[in-house]
């Protein structure tokens, strides 16, 4: 640990539930994006899960290690990986990272488990190496010759890496519509056409989606019919807005989906991915019940998903950023660390 942090202060945080059905099971969320606020939305959706669940959510961050400081600029650093260990899910949130071997290798050895996987918005592109080296298959767009790795982690784990904005960036929002085909899967239990919302854009994916992969929800572009304003953490676009832009959603994209995986010379596993989930994503029920219903789904624990869905109440005062890029004298001047999200009021 690096001089300058204070002594014993540590680089993560971790919620303790103390009753529920998930009790007893111990949930990693891996933030470090530098644009859709995952050091925001994380936080957060651990207090959800440990509060009103009973999950032990431990959170880790982008860190610079010279200060200690919250960066998600800094796409070298996410301490704490090692919790994967003994962790029954990753949920992972991150965009570009290009982690040393020494933390790499505790997310490799997960996944060769076969042990689920959680992956939210910029997780279809959750790594990127400049340079070949020992995890550089894991790299968005991969195209080296491990055959199997062609796409990266995105495509060979999720099912699909980055390909484009489908809906207008900051201009269109996400409207979720549940998948007919999936009207009676766990994962929407409580849920109804239009309670998932976000300001985020629906992201494009290629048709069919492969493997097993099954859609859950599909992302219906919606058009802003307010100002925009760059000053609102939406953009100016509002859960009201209801105009579909008729261009876009024909077919429209799933922004979930579930799917197994298997790493070549590892177990097969199950993995939920969701490309709606950004911090102002969150402030819609219906996006929070969304992944918490993933949550019970993926760890076996559908029965207990009531018939109205999970409780998704907010915990605490929940504080959410537009989305986009900050420069690092941003984060410098913000001081934000991981202690600041531990009180679990």
């Amino acid at each position: 640990m690096s001089p300058a942090f204070g002594s014993g202060e540590r680089q993560w945080i971790t919620y303790e539930g103390s009753s529920g059905p998930g009790l007893g099971k111990r949930i990693v969320l891996i933030s470090g994006d530098e644009e859709y606020r995952s050091e925001e939305a994380l936080p957060q959706l651990g207090k959800i899960l440990a509060r009103h669940h009973g999950f032990q959510c431990t959170v880790l961050f982008a860190i610079d290690p010279d200060t200690g400081i919250i960066n998600p600029n800094r796409t070298d650093n996410i301490p704490g990986l090692e919790a994967l260990r003994t962790a029954d899910l990753m949920v992972l949130f991150t965009r570009f990272r290009a982690l040393p071997d020494r933390q790499m290798q505790w997310i490799d050895e997960y996944l060769k488990k076969g042990k689920p996987v959680i992956g939210i918005r910029t997780a279809t592109h959750a790594f990127n190496f400049s340079s070949p080296g020992s995890y550089s298959h894991y790299s968005n767009d991969y195209k080296g010759g491990f055959t199997a790795w062609r796409g990266g982690f995105g495509r060979l784990v999720l099912g699909e890496k980055w390909i484009r904005h489908h809906g207008h960036h900051k201009q269109e929002s996400t409207c979720g519509v549940i998948d007919p085909s999936a009207s009676e899967h766990p994962i929407v239990r409580g849920i109804s056409n239009g309670d998932i919302w976000g300001p985020s854009d629906v992201y494009a994916v290629r048709l069919p989606l492969p493997g097993d992969s099954r859609s859950i929800v599909l992302g219906q572009v919606i058009k802003r019919r307010g100002e925009y304003d760059e000053q609102d953490p939406f953009y100016g676009m509002k859960p009201s807005d209801s105009d579909p832009n008729p261009e876009k959603n024909d077919p429209m994209m799933p922004i979930a989906w579930t799917k197994s995986f298997q790493l070549p010379g590892g177990r097969t596993g199950k993995a939920f991915t969701s490309t709606i989930g950004a911090s102002t994503d969150l402030v819609s029920e219906g996006s929070r019940r969304l992944l918490v219903n993933a949550v019970y789904w993926i760890l076996g624990l559908s029965d207990s998903i009531p018939e109205n869905g999970t409780n998704v109440d907010l915990v605490g005062n929940y504080e959410y950023s537009a989305y986009g890029f900050r420069p690092d004298e941003y984060w410098k001047a913000r001081r934000l660390k991981p202690s600041a999200f531990q009180i679990l009021e």
